[in-house]
């Protein structure tokens, strides 16, 4: 929501061209209606009546203020499922539709979610790649003391993966049990290879022992990529001559990885074979499942997100939200900044 960034694109955009789809499940999130309200005002400066044309809802099939003007409005309008929540909906319309736009093979991408739900089904722990996931995360952080779980992709088709398991397993699991409790929950952690093994690997190796790092190997290079046999009475270069880029990839991978179990740094490595729809419908899936999965085991609802809340609401009173009087009321009440400590 940073007016930087949507002046730009929209700077950028052929109005007349263009297609929005604004995706809220409750029709109510303040930075997703905010975007949609600048995007509507342009849009009926450059295209007056025809603004409808150019936008899709994704929302709530029953309630809500997306579904109340796409009613009204004749907007095209596709379901999010009920009791699907956000951080779950990528293979839901909420991930699909945008999918499908950009050309991907939609079928394929739940295809490989399919497949995969099946396989984590199984009751025997040793033929559940989620539950065995889940397990090992668990135990690392409450046996161990691994609070802090890296996934780190060597792919960058893969990158934003780990972006989106930073939100999976934190709102998900870091919960209280009970009204009381101190909260429960690993602290999740995305990083890029190779590119972190020259900043956050350090801290993997010799920071403090709280870590476990699970990598993503892609196991096929779709472009075989050679490096050419240049600069021969160089040594820093010779070695390189007749490897290929995808190589040098997979072994950084699996150096980084000895390097961590030779320093006893807890690792693992989530083997896929390319990075095509299916594959991605079944990675989606399986870290899905195991945040499910790992809520059972920590006792708590990996489902709901109570911790959000408040925040909203503060949100809504100092914007003037009608029904926000109690939180207005609770924001007053707080310490305001010193402007002592004010730099």
């Amino acid at each position: 929501v940073d007016p930087r960034t949507i002046a730009a694109l929209l700077d950028r955009l052929d109005l007349k061209r263009a297609l929005f789809i604004v995706i809220s499940k409750s029709g109510g999130t303040a930075e997703t209606m905010a975007q949609y309200l600048v995007i509507r005002g342009r849009l009926q400066n450059s295209v007056g009546a025809d603004a409808q044309r150019h936008l899709v809802f994704v929302t709530d099939p029953h309630k809500g203020a997306l579904r109340t003007i796409a009613n009204a409005e004749r907007i095209p309008a596709l379901d999010i499922p009920p009791n699907v929540g956000g951080r779950y909906s990528v293979l839901t319309p909420v991930g699909v539709l945008p999918a499908a736009l950009t050309g991907m093979d939609t079928a394929a991408l739940l295809d490989g979610a399919a497949e995969i739900a099946k396989r984590c089904e199984s009751e025997s722990l040793a033929k559940n790649p989620a539950g065995t996931f889940a397990m090992l995360q668990f135990l690392a952080d409450t046996k161990l003391g691994r609070h802090i779980h890296v996934l780190m992709p060597y792919s960058d088709p893969l990158r934003d993966i780990a972006d989106w398991f930073v939100q999976l397993w934190a709102e998900s699991l870091g919960k209280h049990r009970t009204a009381d409790d101190p909260g429960v929950g690993p602290t999740p952690l995305a990083a890029l290879g190779a590119t972190d093994q020259h900043s956050k690997v350090q801290l993997f190796m010799e920071g403090p022992p709280d870590k476990t790092v699970s990598f993503i190997s892609v196991e096929e290079e779709a472009i075989k990529l050679e490096i050419p046999k240049l600069h021969t009475d160089v040594k820093e270069l010779a070695y390189l001559g007749g490897h290929r880029l995808g190589e040098l990839l997979d072994i950084e991978r699996r150096a980084t990885a000895g390097a961590l179990a030779r320093r006893g740094r807890p690792n693992l490595t989530i083997h896929v074979d390319r990075p095509d729809a299916r594959h991605l419908g079944a990675l989606f899936m399986f870290l899905e499942i195991a945040t499910i999965y790992a809520g059972e085991l920590y006792g708590i609802n990996p489902l709901d997100q109570p911790g959000v809340e408040l925040g909203k609401q503060f949100t809504y009173a100092m914007l003037g939200r009608a029904d926000a009087e109690q939180a207005r009321r609770e924001w007053n009440m707080l310490p305001k900044p010193d402007a002592r400590f004010t730099i």
